[in-house]
């Protein structure tokens, strides 16, 4: 008997042997294969030189995540620093528009789907942060002038510029373009290698993937990694200068969101400095009918902490992919499938890694869970180019959102791309602040 006709007879008369575990008998997505890339360690094949000091990662332990997908506006979900050298946005823009990198220029812009000339406009909407867990993302190596795409998880502390959907756009100590994540969440398979060993406090279950928010942003919410009881507001395409602190320890009252959409409900949350979740197995629409909260209006929480909102039956998407891929909407260009993963360097002289446990290769077996919420804020504007399909216009001469990225729409915004989840919790998670207390430079 052939392997195919074995694995056919098998999946109909419902025989669970290993390896049809690994075949799914069509019921799960591919395994994932994709590579480590640890703080302080340079790639192997950057856009950028990495000893020109571009960006600097710090130690920044990673903390535990409500799920395995968060929103880019979610409150809390990156750190920050009061250092204005996190990530050097002007000399990055001026290798990219020097004539003698023009090559690197067009493979950099192709990933976001602009054009050299918007280069400028786009990097100064881009926002300097700190990755504060485990991150999966589509990274590109630069090799043979072109961008290779390939699944990565960054380690938390490595420093990032995130788009104005608080989506990862750049990896900051290399210029790497990075892209969500266009694989399933719940099934990955971790590759440590090259320098890059398992750091310490590495855990699977506690990976995450951002999904862009569903409008673009004013201001992101960050926590001081150096201090974590310090919030810091930054507007979107600043580094610093206009930052605002707030006291992460002060309580915010749940706001009423029962009767309003999915969509409206995760705006009110985290306009109120707090994080939605869903208690379903799919990620529900936007449009979808809020019955309640929990914990319910007017209970006051800290910053950060989840509210587990339950919608209408038969509202989630109920797709199990589980994945990280943005649906911008109908005709959104696709965010191209992660390649093999490629190589990574030594250790970085001018940064110190966090310290590593000796190289692995772990699958992930979890399912991932949780609802984020979506923006507050709009931003509306048109490119200075043609725009790709389906790509938020602005007024301002900057360039449009790259491809994956949620268009801005009143109202109900488009559903985004569903993922498996588990049930939440019925109470709320650690709050930032106090997860954040373990948050080490």
């Amino acid at each position: 008997m052939t392997l195919r006709a074995f694995l056919h007879r098998a999946c109909v008369l419902g025989v669970l042997v290993p390896v049809l575990l690994l075949s799914g008998c069509g019921r799960s997505s591919p395994l994932s294969v994709v590579k480590a890339v640890a703080a302080g360690v340079p790639a192997l094949h950057p856009f950028f030189d990495e000893n020109q000091g571009l960006g600097h990662d710090a130690r920044v332990r990673s903390l535990p995540v409500h799920g395995s997908l968060q929103q880019g506006d979610s409150p809390g979900l990156y750190g920050g620093t009061r250092q204005p050298t996190l990530c050097d946005v002007e000399k990055l823009k001026e290798f990219l528009t020097d004539p003698v990198n023009h090559r690197k220029a067009q493979a950099w812009a192709g990933v976001f789907g602009i054009g050299t000339e918007q280069i400028p406009d786009y990097l100064d909407r881009l926002t300097p942060v700190l990755l504060r867990h485990d991150t999966l993302v589509t990274n590109h190596d630069y090799k043979s002038g072109t961008a290779v795409p390939f699944g990565s998880l960054l380690q938390s502390g490595i420093a990032v510029l995130v788009d104005r959907r608080g989506q990862p756009a750049v990896k900051c100590s290399c210029g790497n373009p990075l892209r969500p994540f266009a694989g399933d969440t719940g099934r990955i398979k971790v590759e440590f290698d090259h320098g890059n060993g398992k750091w310490r406090g590495y855990d699977r279950a506690q990976v995450t993937a951002v999904r862009p928010a569903s409008r673009p942003l004013e201001r992101l919410a960050l926590v001081d990694v150096t201090d974590p009881g310090r919030g810091i507001e930054r507007p979107v395409g600043t580094t610093g200068a206009q930052d605002a602190v707030f006291r992460t320890g002060e309580r915010h009252a749940v706001p009423e969101v029962a009767g309003t959409s999915f969509g409206e409900a995760s705006r009110r949350l985290s306009d109120a400095g707090l994080a939605a979740a869903y208690d379903g197995a799919g990620l529900p629409p936007d449009d979808a009918r809020v019955l309640a909260s929990d914990p319910v209006a007017g209970t006051e929480l800290r910053f950060g902490e989840y509210v587990t909102l339950r919608v209408a039956d038969g509202s989630g998407s109920g797709d199990s992919s589980g994945g990280a891929a943005s649906s911008a909407g109908s005709g959104s260009p696709p965010i191209p499938p992660p390649a093999a993963p490629s190589s990574s360097g030594a250790p970085s002289s001018v940064v110190p890694p966090p310290s590593h446990e000796p190289s692995s290769q772990e699958p992930s077996s979890r399912e991932p869970s949780s609802a984020p919420p979506s923006a507050p804020s709009a931003d509306p504007g048109t490119p200075s180019g043609a725009a790709p399909p389906d790509v938020t216009h602005s007024t301002d001469g900057a360039p449009p959102d790259p491809p994956g990225s949620s268009p801005a729409v009143s109202g109900s915004a488009p559903s985004p791309a569903p993922v498996t989840s588990e049930p939440a919790s019925s109470g709320p998670a650690s709050t930032a602040g106090e997860a954040g207390a373990s948050t080490t430079m």
